[in-house]
């Protein structure tokens, strides 16, 4: 199976390459159109500014091959929001694949979250074999609100969307990569669709 991490100098993608190899696989870490659009499964890592990861995504065209994706591809954490239509972190338009606006936690509850939560209400192949109330690794001071597209939650002030699809697309707010076995599970469940 061939695997594509997307680089684009905005992802912690060590950590994902390393809980793919300890799960048996090997994936390239890439910016190539041609490696990422033959890839059999692609994961779009993000840490840090949507404003300024959108910027370097736009640079290297990613912007345009990404919403093109058959295959099945995993936005994580601020991957995840950059699939959405609009952030209002940098007042970014993302890439649109999901009709969302990711959105500031309020004031009222300690930002970033930052920490271990509960993940509920799971849909998908993406849990098999996971229970509601699991625990996961989150960094964050923006959100998914609930939408059509939600396959888990998670609480924090208020019930948001932890998890999303809309066909071939995943998005978790998560880090199944440094969510020890529950969160690698996820990975593998990925990896399997």
């Amino acid at each position: 199976m061939k695997l594509a991490i997307i680089d684009y100098g905005a992802g912690n993608v060590q950590s994902v390459l390393f809980a793919l190899n300890r799960l048996g696989y090997e994936a390239e870490v890439t910016s190539n159109w041609n490696i990422i659009s033959k890839a059999d499964k692609v994961i779009f890592p993000g840490v840090g500014e949507a404003s300024s990861a959108m910027k370097r995504l736009q640079n290297l065209g990613l912007d345009k091959l990404i919403p093109t994706l058959k295959q099945p591809a995993l936005g994580i954490c601020l991957g995840m929001q950059l699939l959405c239509k609009h952030s209002e972190e940098g007042n970014t338009e993302g890439l649109g694949i999901f009709d969302v606006n990711v959105i500031r936690f309020s004031n009222e509850v300690k930002v970033p979250q930052m920490g271990w939560n509960t993940i509920k209400n799971l849909r998908a192949d993406l849990f098999k074999e996971i229970k509601d109330e699991e625990f996961m690794y989150l960094v964050h001071s923006y959100f998914v609100p609930k939408c059509e597209y939600t396959i888990a939650t998670t609480e924090y002030g208020i019930e948001y969307a932890t998890a999303i699809q809309k066909e071939n697309f995943y998005g978790v707010q998560f880090h199944p990569e440094k969510s020890g076995n529950y969160g690698e599970k996820i990975l593998q469940n990925f990896l399997n669709l």
